[in-house]
């Protein structure tokens, strides 16, 4: 990676969030191995992502360090909604972008309600805790598996912490048959 994340995804150093996940998907489309790229420069692009969005959520923090950075498009958590937390990337699974979806829909539907889609790469979800609280999950392809970036918020509290959310996700994808999750 270069010293420039931005430039490794070929964008202008003042691209947003939202253009920084667009550009790591339409690169992953030709650069992932499962698609005959290379497996090296697929983890560049991954880096390179990550760091362009730590950079960018440090950015907001610096200018406003009361505001969460946003957490890309789709619907957002409300006013009502505090303490957005960050884990990217978060976990991985072993499977393609498109199981790994339907696993995290699956999971998603046993610990709350599904609130948006937009397979393979985004699922927002509505967990009913306690306490309540908002996920989104977004997926990347990485090297024959899928790397799962994770935002959370609570409805009305001090927050939750980020790893207990992802703890709890972790737990379902673990308790699902991957045999059915695969086979459709």
């Amino acid at each position: 990676m270069t010293r420039d994340p931005f430039a490794d995804l070929g964008l202008p150093g003042n691209a947003s969030a939202d253009e920084v996940r667009a550009a790591r998907r339409t690169l992953a489309k030709n650069l992932h191995p499962d698609a005959g790229g290379d497996a090296a420069e697929m983890q560049r692009v991954n880096d390179a992502a990550t760091e362009a969005l730590r950079r960018l959520r440090g950015a907001a923090e610096a200018a406003d360090p009361d505001r969460a950075p946003s957490p890309g498009p789709g619907p957002r958590p409300g006013p009502e909604w505090v303490g957005v937390g960050f884990d990217v990337p978060s976990f991985t699974v072993e499977a393609l972008p498109v199981d790994t979806f339907h696993a995290l829909l699956l999971a998603g539907a046993r610990l709350g309600t599904v609130l948006d889609e937009e397979p393979p790469y985004r699922l927002d979800v509505e967990m009913t805790g306690p306490p309540l609280t908002w996920c989104r999950l977004e997926i990347a392809p990485d090297a024959g598996a899928s790397t799962v970036s994770l935002a959370a918020s609570v409805r009305h509290g001090h927050g939750v912490p980020i790893e207990s959310v992802r703890d709890q996700w972790v737990a379902a994808l673990n308790r699902l048959d991957w045999g059915q999750v695969t086979d459709t």
